[in-house]
């Protein structure tokens, strides 16, 4: 069961595969303009969709992080 964050994120990267999204860009889709929140938190928002999703969360297949960029859903 995914909460609601972890629900709006992969709604956010499920709608665009392949797309690079940056921490803000995934704040911003998620929280809008609602609240401040550190960029980092999405890292543990990713963390446990990760944890709930992937088979081996040390080792994403499915939702990868790109260095100096973000993350990104792999494509199909």
């Amino acid at each position: 069961e995914l909460t609601y964050v972890e629900f709006e994120l992969l709604r956010t990267l499920v709608a665009h595969p392949g797309r690079v999204f940056s921490r803000r860009a995934l704040l911003q889709a998620v929280w809008g303009d609602s609240a401040y929140r550190e960029p980092r938190t999405i890292d543990v928002h990713v963390r446990h969709l990760r944890e709930k999703l992937e088979r081996d969360p040390s080792e994403p297949e499915l939702i990868l992080t790109v260095r100096g960029a973000g993350y990104r859903l792999r494509e199909p």
